[in-house]
């Protein structure tokens, strides 16, 4: 008789994910994996400059995209108003804190879809709705933080564009 179906209730009831700190709901690995299964994400991409008009970007740590340069962005969370994930995902991403959607302009409604997922799941393609926002800062030097991104790189969009490891879908910003 197999046990892995009591095995997946332990790990389930293990990896119960509590709430966010903001109060929203957290799911746990299998019930995320079923929302990109079924659905699409919403996300906030951000298109950071500096004072050069270079962009921001980030060699991706996790899947999708691993392994490519990358915008700094992050999903929407359930409940969460675009005010408070723009500040959320701005520190989460770039280490910045208190920063307000007001200090950007929305950059344009962008679809990414990705053949894998988190997980790495046969079978499970990644779809994303994507906010793109556009946001100049002046002290480029400090931006950036690890869990997602293993190191960072300021680039000229043409240069951007040219070369072969930067995502499609953050070329597409600049097309």
């Amino acid at each position: 008789m197999s046990t892995a179906p009591l095995t997946l209730v332990r790990a389930l009831d293990a990896a119960i994910a509590e709430p966010f700190s903001d109060g929203s709901p957290a799911l746990d690995e299998g019930e995320f994996l079923s929302a990109v299964r079924l659905t699409p994400l919403v996300a906030i991409d951000l298109i950071i400059t500096d004072e050069a008009g270079r962009v921001l970007v980030g060699y991706r740590r996790n899947r999708p995209a691993r392994g490519s340069w990358f915008v700094p962005g992050g999903r929407i969370r359930k409940n969460e108003t675009l005010d408070a994930a723009f500040t959320r995902i701005v520190e989460a991403e770039l280490g910045m804190a208190d920063v307000s959607r007001r200090q950007a302009s929305f950059y344009g409604l962008y679809e990414h879809h990705y053949p894998d997922n988190f997980a790495g799941r046969e079978g499970v393609p990644t779809h994303y709705v994507v906010l793109a926002h556009i946001m100049a800062i002046e002290n480029a030097r400090s931006v950036g933080r690890p869990e997602q991104h293993s190191e960072y790189a300021w680039l000229w969009p043409d240069a951007l564009l040219a070369q072969d490891d930067v995502h499609e879908n953050t070329k597409a910003y600049f097309r």
